[in-house]
């Protein structure tokens, strides 16, 4: 095998031994990330950390690499996260709920991604069936394990809430809320904090109550009198969710966001956003008066894939408009994709979600990562 050219993010002295064991195990891609993984564990020890922080360190890394594996096969499948309490008694409505629209979804294609356990947890695994459900169950002294619609070769055990998020977050294209407690109020939080500040891919997010219920829209009353009225959030941090009784309107709503909207990938300092259907010349011109205050120079200009996606073959084949994108401004990105999926020329019928990146399997919660690696890139057209 020739030898790999050091990589700057590997300590000197470390490089040689790093190449060696990448050798051993005949890893032949992502060398320079597998390369920086092994130096920082060999590192640990120079820094003589505690042996509680090493617990943390290995336990976590262990966890990922298990729920890596398990949604490693499916990761061409649009996925619905839902979140909601443990403790909703199936003759709950909001059980049924929660069942119902894991099964609409099921029927459209989607799989389920849960936290495994009872209540709401337990109706979309249901309502998903086993064949189409995973769960990423977090082991807690007081709580019984898994619910039983999960399937074993589906299902991850985790001992930290942050690796159980990151993974419930990662690889979902959707999110569903129902009522629960402080923990799935600190979810949905953490979800409209991840999207709002684009560590997060746009997403359709909805927060879904029964009919009559009153949970979603007093917590929104909350939102705006003190959040909003308080200017500690943006007025269109709004459209980052929406709010719904009925599970026919939840699931078109989640599906419709890929409409025409398909991905969206950071070249140097433009945007790329990839469609189904072209934006003609009259709708692109609209759509420059509608969000020229996004574009911090230029205009919104369709165009053809740019120069790194070409080299990653990544979905070259679709239609694309770029522009300058003001990156303090998500939520009004949220509203330019609703305006992209309702032009007159997106398909008529939502798109089937593939993978957000073919030349990584890319999902939610990489796009940081994906714009600092292409800074350093081409930004060429072709």
């Amino acid at each position: 095998m020739t030898p790999a050219a050091p990589d700057p993010r590997v300590p000197a002295p470390l490089d040689p031994l790093v190449e060696r064991l990448l050798d051993a195990t005949g890893a032949e891609e992502n060398r320079d990330l597998l390369s920086e993984l092994v130096a920082s564990v060999i590192s640990l020890a120079e820094d003589r950390p505690d042996r509680l922080d090493l617990k943390i360190a290995a336990s976590s890394l262990a966890e990922m690499r298990r729920a890596f594996r398990v949604f490693a096969p499916y990761r061409d499948v649009p996925k619905l996260t839902i979140f909601g309490s443990a403790r909703t008694r199936p003759d709950d409505p909001l059980y049924d709920q929660a069942r119902r629209l894991a099964a609409a979804m099921a029927a459209r294609g989607w799989m389920i991604i849960t936290g495994a356990g009872p209540g709401i947890m337990a109706a979309g695994s249901e309502g998903a069936g086993p064949e189409n459900t995973f769960g990423i169950n977090i082991l807690l002294p007081f709580e019984q394990g898994a619910n039983p619609f999960v399937a074993d070769d589906k299902l991850v055990e985790m001992k930290y809430f942050f690796t159980r998020k990151l993974m419930l977050s990662k690889e979902s294209d959707g999110f569903a809320v129902l009522p629960g407690g402080f923990g799935t109020l600190d979810e949905a939080f953490e979800l409209f904090t991840l999207i709002q500040t684009g560590k997060a891919e746009p997403s359709p997010v909805v927060l879904v109550d029964v009919p009559g219920g009153t949970y979603w829209e007093r917590w929104l009353d909350f939102v705006r009198s003190e959040l909003g009225a308080r200017h500690l959030i943006d007025e269109h941090d709004l459209c980052l969710f929406r709010i719904t009784d009925d599970v026919d309107a939840a699931a078109a709503e989640l599906a419709g966001f890929y409409r025409n909207y398909q991905s969206r990938r950071f070249v140097g300092d433009r945007l790329v956003l990839r469609l189904r259907a072209e934006p003609t010349d009259d709708e692109l011109a609209d759509l420059n008066r509608r969000f020229a205050d996004i574009v911090t120079s230029g205009r919104i200009e369709r165009t053809g894939p740019l120069a790194p996606e070409v080299s990653g073959r990544d979905h070259v084949d679709l239609p694309r408009v770029v522009f300058r994108f003001d990156r303090r401004r998500h939520a009004r990105l949220r509203e330019l994709i609703d305006a992209l999926n309702d032009l007159p020329s997106a398909p008529a019928e939502p798109s089937p979600v593939a993978s957000r990146d073919a030349a990584t399997g890319g999902r939610p919660m990489e796009a940081d990562l994906r714009a600092r690696e292409d800074e350093e890139g081409e930004r060429e057209v072709p």
